[in-house]
């Protein structure tokens, strides 16, 4: 399985988990800091294969954080969050060694377009994989060898969320969370129904990965 690491440094604590939940269930591998020093830190540990930074921090600029490990030689794609639009703001962000440019307000779909297009133009191209299964976040495409699956936008989610993390159970909860918008009302048997569709999905493919259940807790893929 391939899972892009995405380290989100954003001050704002909703706007930061709408985002990391948002790119969990894309199945980005995320973590997060509330400013730059938290950030600089996570850094120390360990390098992102992206990031997401806020221009506006409490502690710093966010160029200037991307100045700071450009000098260090982290090389990895920096997409910048702002409110500031105006012309000078992104030559500024550019210059200090941004690639990518968010206005506030966003539609999310952008950040994901855009953040998987830096990490292709990178070498990593963000697709999750589970043997010959691929899944590609941005097309909401699964592939088997190459082939395209028909799956809808929420198979192709539950999907997503049991192949980032193969092996593993994942909760009904989770599962629920992840396929459907804040707010649905999900059944148990809806979920049940959704997953014998995939499970007959992956029945007729030879060799593919099955979802097993772990009953009263949730479903793996192995």
């Amino acid at each position: 399985m391939v899972s892009a690491r995405v380290l989100i440094v954003e001050d704002d604590a909703e706007l930061r988990a709408v985002l990391a939940r948002g790119l969990a269930e894309e199945s980005f591998d995320v973590s997060m800091a509330a400013n730059g020093a938290e950030a600089m830190r996570a850094l120390g540990r360990d390098q992102p294969d992206a990031l997401i930074v806020d221009i506006g921090l409490p502690d710093a600029d966010g160029r200037d954080i991307c100045q700071a490990l450009r000098a260090r030689g982290v090389q990895a794609p920096v997409l910048f969050l702002t409110a500031r639009d105006a012309v000078a703001d992104r030559l500024a962000g550019f210059s200090a060694g941004g690639d990518d440019y968010v206005t506030k307000p966003f539609a999310f779909a952008e950040v994901i377009a855009r953040l998987t297009a830096l990490l292709r133009r990178s070498g990593i191209d963000g697709t999750t994989a589970v043997g010959d299964l691929s899944l590609d976040p941005v097309g909401h495409a699964a592939t088997w060898r190459g082939e395209t699956i028909d799956v809808t936008p929420t198979e192709f989610r539950l999907l997503a969320a049991l192949a980032a993390r193969t092996g593993e159970t994942v909760t009904r909860r989770e599962l629920v969370r992840s396929a459907w918008p804040d707010g649905a009302i999900v059944h148990d048997n809806t979920l049940d129904v959704y997953i014998a569709r995939l499970r007959r999905i992956l029945g007729v493919l030879a060799g593919a990965p099955a979802i097993a259940t772990a009953h009263g807790v949730g479903y793996r893929i192995e």
